[in-house]
């Protein structure tokens, strides 16, 4: 594969080409002039140098690889992503580490204060004084990459969770209370369409209700629904989340009594395929082939098709709770199926419970002659609900009060979008991200009492050059102005050091992924979703903990006494 298409594939290749290529001449430099100093330190940084091309060439492999079938576990394949992940990460650090010392000479340049607490922060001090700053920008660094890390993998399983139940639910629902739905539905759905039209949005009619399935070996209970096939695509991802069989089998089942052999009609346990077997030559010769009906089509989940041990082509029978009246009472009202196809949409409710048959066949089947249940309504953008739905609202109750005037026994239509459909569960994520928040923040303050011993001790070391500054002229609010500089210095390089790691290794991990076992989690990936709203709130928090911290040491060193420093001197 050519740089071209990859850069064209990943854009994330195009900034990690830019990032090694910038970086490269600043870590070889350094390299350079620590040989001048001292050559065993120079190693480190060429180290660094090389670490940097290493995870752009594991990363060109990674692209170049091809993705495993069936999602089989690929050793070679996974071993190539952790490297390049570990690879990126090492080379985030060396780069802000050689960006460190330009930093700070850039900031000495800007006034006392600053140049003060610039050379104050990178001195030579004594061991233990340093081992002390070394932790505590360490300790705000492993605090800040935690909340980042666990923020985004959160945001991530929100965010999967939030698209798999918009890609098979509607946006908007038209419907009523009455179980029995609504009738004269064509001109309601006329009227919904033409509201939503100007924004891209579609429409399409659902007949729905419970009922239980039956196989050969094992019962179930399902949700079925009655679709038009010409508009549900516009509305749910029903066509793309088929894996086994075929949407049009539905539409013609005299297909589904001819099945070719070869053809995919299930999946194993653990993904294996299973084909439709050829006839046996000598079949004929033996027993009489048992002659097949031809039954509605219907679609199953991944998970109902498997706990009713049915593949594609096979019989089905399901019944209707609403019975018909026999010899001896009422009796359910049974029919005939014939599995049509099997789709996968990624969250396990839908796919162990739904059932998907044409509209006709659903209105028959539940005896609602020319009623539906519902319209859903699907727009461009999910989040721009809240705006896009008082058309639906205006178009509804102008069909409510039109409906006034007749003797009508429906009940008035309403409208519900997803989030107040949704309401309990994307709340209940809300207030657990928020939750999390702020028990990791702890964590950065618990950090920030060792920038308060550092400082603390520094005042205690440096309490000569305080006293000094002092009766040169230095101010109080000066003196304090440098302290706390110089703590916000170190609370900001721990929290640079700390975003930037999990940048790059949640970046790495959206891109990559770590691989889980799909029959537990029911993904075969980690979710991450990177925000970078989240990683600025982060930032802020951990440098306003930082900088609070600041502000007893400061004053601290504000009321040393030149006298007291230089007294014994």
């Amino acid at each position: 594969m050519r740089l071209a298409q990859l850069l064209s594939v990943r854009p994330l290749l195009a900034g990690m080409y830019l990032a090694v290529l910038l970086m490269l001449p600043v870590l070889v430099s350094r390299g350079w002039r620590q040989w001048a100093k001292r050559p065993g330190a120079a190693v480190s940084w060429w180290f660094g140098a090389l670490v940097g091309v290493s995870a752009l060439v594991l990363t060109t492999i990674n692209v170049s690889l091809r993705a495993p079938i069936n999602g089989r576990y690929d050793l070679v394949q996974e071993i190539v992503r952790a490297s390049a992940l570990l690879c990126g990460v090492i080379f985030m650090v060396y780069s802000l580490l050689a960006l460190l010392p330009v930093g700070l000479e850039a900031l000495q340049r800007h006034g006392f204060v600053a140049f003060v607490s610039g050379r104050m922060l990178s001195a030579t001090k004594s061991g233990f004084l340093t081992v002390i700053s070394v932790l505590s920008i360490l300790g705000v660094a492993v605090s800040s990459c935690a909340l980042c890390s666990v923020t985004s993998i959160m945001g991530g399983f929100g965010h999967d969770l939030k698209r798999k139940i918009l890609g098979n639910t509607a946006h908007i629902v038209v419907d009523v209370r009455h179980p029995r739905g609504f009738a004269k539905w064509q001109p309601i759905l006329k009227d919904v369409r033409k509201s939503i039209e100007p924004t891209g949005g579609a429409a399409t009619p659902v007949v729905g209700g419970d009922a239980m399935a039956s196989s050969s070996t094992n019962t179930a209970g399902v949700l079925m629904r009655g679709i038009d096939p010409r508009t549900i695509g516009d509305v749910i991802d029903l066509k793309q989340n088929i894996e086994v069989g075929k949407f049009d089998y539905m539409l013609h089942p005299r297909r589904l009594m001819d099945l070719k052999p070869g053809e995919l009609v299930g999946r194993g346990p653990g993904g294996e395929p299973y084909y439709k077997p050829a006839p046996l030559k000598f079949a004929s010769s033996i027993s009489r082939p048992r002659e097949k009906k031809e039954y509605p089509g219907v679609i199953l989940g991944r998970e109902l098709a498997k706990s009713l041990h049915v593949m594609v082509g096979e019989e089905l029978t399901i019944l209707s709770p609403m019975g018909e009246l026999g010899v001896t009472g009422i009796m359910p009202r049974a029919r005939k199926f014939r599995v049509a196809a099997v789709f996968y949409s990624g969250m396990y409710e839908y796919d162990a419970s739904h059932a998907y048959v044409l509209l006709d066949v659903a209105q028959r089947f539940f005896d609602m002659q020319a009623h539906i249940s519902k319209i859903d309504i699907r727009v461009p953008d999910p989040e721009m609900v809240v705006q896009l739905r008082p058309k639906v609202d205006a178009a509804v109750a102008a069909i409510n009060a039109a409906r006034k005037g007749q003797k009508s026994r429906l009940d008035e239509l309403r409208v519900r979008d997803w989030k107040e459909m949704n309401k309990n569960l994307f709340s209940a994520l809300k207030l657990e991200k928020v939750a999390t928040f702020v028990i990791l923040s702890i964590a950065i303050a618990v950090a920030s009492f060792c920038i308060i011993c550092t400082l603390l001790l520094m005042v205690t070391e440096k309490t000569k050059d305080i006293a000094v500054m002092k009766a040169l002229g230095a101010a109080d609010q000066a003196i304090m102005k440098v302290f706390m500089l110089e703590g916000v210095l170190i609370g900001a390089i721990g929290t640079i050091l700390g975003v930037a790691v999990a940048l790059a290794a949640c970046l790495g991990l959206s891109w990559s992924g770590v691989r889980l076992d799909p029959d537990v989690y029911y993904i075969d990936r980690l979710p991450v979703n990177v925000d970078p709203q989240d990683y600025l709130m982060v930032g802020l928090a951990a440098l306003a903990i930082c900088t609070i911290a600041t502000i007893y040491p400061a004053l601290t060193a504000a009321r040393v006494r030149p006298v007291d420093g230089l007294r014994y001197e």
